[in-house]
C-alpha cells in the first residue's frame, strides 16, 4: 500500500464508544499510526455492544480499524507515567471523557502542553469544556434533541423523532477530525499545538442551515413536515406500485419534466403550483396528485423514465440490497479484513477516494490490548520490564 496522506503522524487515542473512536479512525484510515489506550480487562466500553462475531463486537471492529491497542491503567502512577511517555511522542491526542475527567488523571491539556508544546489535542464532550451545561455527560440522542433536530423529525402531527443512525456522534467525530487537520496545518506554520474543543450539541446546531435560516428570517419555529423539505417541492418519497421512490423534483427546470412523463400537463400552469414557494405551500396536495400517478407502475419503470427525463431519483434501499449494489461495491464501500478472532469479516469502507496518498484499511480493529508489548517495546522497554507491567497489573 502507498503510504496515506497522514502517513508518520502518532495519534493517541483516549477515547470510548463512538465519536472519538470514529474521529480517530478517520485520521488511520488516511495513513496515522493510532494507539488506542483502554483498561486492562475491560477496554472501550463499545466492546460490549453487539451483535457479536466469535466474542468481538462487530460495531467496535468498524470504528476502530487501523488502531493498535494497549492497556494501561491510567489510576496508577506508573500507568500515568507511561501514558506521559506517549504523549510526548504524539502528534495528536482525542480524548472524549467528562470535561475535568483528564485533568484529574493528569492528562488535561494544560499537562500535556507542559510535555509537548507542539502537541494537537482535541477533546470532544456532550455539550463542549465551557458553559452552564459542560459538566453534564452527553448521549447521541440528548443532543439530537436540545440541538432542534428532533424538533423536525418525523410526521406533522406525530411525536418528535430522533435520527436513527448516530449523527450527533459521527458528526462531531467528523468535524473534530476537519478541526485536527486545521490545526495541523497551523503547526506546520506556528510550530505550535492547540487544544479543540468539539461537542455532541453543537453538530445538529450547526446542520440547520435551512431552519436557522427561517427563524432568524421570520421569527417563526420551524415546523416537522413529515416527507416534505422546507423550501423544495416535490422533493420526497413517493409510494409506487411495488415500493418506494425518492424524487428530487424542486427545481424550476424540473417540473414541467414531471408533469410531462406522469400525464399532468395541467400541474405546469395551475396557480397552485406555479413557483417553487407555491408549490412548497402546497405541497400536501401536490403530494397526493403525484403519488396516484406513481402507484400505477413499479420503481423500476419509474426510475428508467425519470433517469431517461434527466429528473434526479432513486430507489429506496434496504440495507442488504445497499451492500449488494454493484455501485456501492465497485467503489469499495464494503471491505472484508481478517480479524485475529473474528476471522474473515466484513465492514464498511472510505467514503472519499484521494488519488496521490489514498486512504485504506491497513489493519482490522484490535483485540483488547493486542499491541500492547509491541507498543512498549518501541517505548525502549525490554522483555523483563515488560513482564513486570503486566505482572503488577499497570498494563
Amino acid at each position: 500500500m502507498r503510504p496515506g496522506a497522514l502517513d508518520g503522524l502518532c495519534v493517541l487515542d483516549l477515547t470510548n464508544q463512538l465519536a472519538g473512536p470514529y474521529c480517530a479512525m478517520l485520521l488511520g484510515d488516511l495513513g496515522a499510526d493510532v494507539i488506542k489506550v483502554e483498561r486492562p480487562g475491560v477496554g472501550d466500553e463499545a466492546r460490549a455492544g453487539g451483535p457479536h462475531i466469535a466474542g468481538e463486537s462487530a460495531p467496535f471492529m468498524i470504528v476502530n480499524r487501523n488502531k493498535r491497542s494497549i492497556t494501561i491503567d491510567l489510576k496508577t502512577a506508573e500507568g500515568r507515567t507511561l501514558a506521559e511517555r506517549l504523549v510526548q511522542r504524539a502528534d495528536v491526542i482525542v480524548e472524549n471523557w467528562r470535561p475535568g475527567t483528564a485533568a484529574r488523571l493528569g492528562l488535561g491539556y494544560e499537562d500535556v502542553r507542559a510535555l509537548n508544546p507542539r502537541v494537537i489535542y482535541c477533546s470532544i464532550s456532550g455539550f463542549g469544556q465551557t458553559g452552564p451545561y459542560a459538566p453534564r455527560g452527553g448521549f447521541d440522542r440528548i443532543a439530537q434533541g436540545m440541538a432542534g433536530l428532533m424538533s423536525i423529525n418525523g410526521e406533522e402531527d406525530g411525536p418528535p423523532l430522533p435520527v436513527p443512525v448516530p449523527v450527533a456522534d459521527i458528526g462531531t467525530g467528523m468535524f473534530a477530525a476537519l478541526a485536527i487537520l486545521a490545526a495541523l496545518q497551523a503547526r506546520a506554520r506556528t510550530g505550535q499545538g492547540q487544544h479543540i474543543d468539539a461537542s455532541l450539541l453543537e453538530t445538529p446546531i450547526a446542520w440547520a442551515v435551512y431552519e436557522a435560516a427561517a427563524h432568524f428570517a421570520t421569527g417563526e419555529v420551524p415546523p416537522r413536515l413529515g416527507q416534505g423539505h422546507r423550501t423544495n417541492a416535490p422533493y420526497q418519497a413517493f409510494r409506487t406500485a411495488d415500493g418506494w421512490i425518492n424524487l428530487g423534483g424542486g427545481s424550476p427546470t424540473f417540473w414541467p419534466r414531471i408533469c410531462g412523463l406522469l400525464g399532468l400537463e395541467t400541474l405546469v400552469d395551475d396557480p397552485r403550483f406555479a413557483t417553487p414557494a407555491l408549490r412548497v405551500q402546497n405541497r400536501m396536495a401536490l403530494a397526493a396528485l403525484l403519488e396516484e400517478r406513481f402507484t400505477k407502475a413499479p420503481t423500476s419503470v419509474w426510475l428508467e423514465r425519470l433517469e431517461a427525463a434527466g429528473v434526479p431519483a432513486g430507489p429506496i434501499l434496504t440495507y442488504d440490497r445497499v451492500f449488494a449494489d454493484p455501485h456501492v461495491r465497485q467503489r469499495q464501500m464494503v471491505v472484508e479484513v481478517d480479524h485475529p478472532r473474528a476471522g474473515r469479516t466484513r465492514i464498511l469502507g472510505i467514503p472519499y477516494k484521494l488519488s496521490g496518498t489514498p486512504g485504506a484499511i491497513r489493519r482490522p480493529a484490535p483485540t483488547l490490548g493486542e499491541h500492547t508489548d509491541e507498543v512498549l517495546r518501541g517505548l525502549g522497554y525490554d522483555a523483563a520490564a515488560i513482564r513486570s507491567l503486566r505482572e503488577r497489573k499497570i498494563v
